[in-house]
């Protein structure tokens, strides 16, 4: 925590804490439900293929945009408090965020692929091991959310894209 937080900082940090947000990362988990989303069609795509246009349809969206488009009670708070997320909190955050949607548009590149060749085990195996994957990661993020600091290594992303 910076050792002289702003009064915008801790202004948010008091409305922060009857809300969504978490009173000290001034982040809220709803926007890892975007990624629940796509989690969730992947996993179906081995047993229908046919949804991969679903699957191709989802894009990234920032967490700002996330909340614009939000029916949350909190969103304008989520908005708001974003701008005045510390440093330490934010950045493994976002280098979170990016890992997720470089993961998933591997993924989806992967099953287009696999989908493409006809290899039924290959779809199923790595759609498998992708939605683990990304569920990692939303795990590592849900935990920044509330209050951890640590990331996943991209070295350990890598291993898994390889295979």
């Amino acid at each position: 925590m910076a050792s002289d937080p702003s009064p915008e900082y801790l202004d948010i940090k008091a409305r922060a804490t009857a809300s969504n947000l978490d009173p000290e990362t001034l982040l809220a988990t709803d926007y890892l439900n975007h990624f629940n989303e796509i989690v969730m069609l992947l996993e179906m795509v081995p047993d229908m293929p046919e949804i991969m246009e679903e699957v191709k349809a989802w894009q990234p969206k920032g967490y700002v945009d996330h909340f614009r488009d939000s029916t949350i009670a909190d969103r304008e708070l989520a908005i708001e408090a974003y701008d005045h997320v510390l440093p330490v909190y934010r950045e493994p955050f976002e280098q979170t965020v990016d890992q997720l949607n470089n993961l998933i548009a591997s993924c989806v590149e992967r099953l287009e692929h696999y989908i493409a060749a006809g290899n039924e085990g290959m779809l199923r195996e790595q759609a498998s091991v992708m939605s683990r994957m990304i569920q990692r990661l939303l795990d590592t993020a849900s935990g920044i959310i509330h209050g951890a600091t640590k990331t996943m290594e991209q070295q350990e992303i890598d291993v898994i894209i390889a295979t």
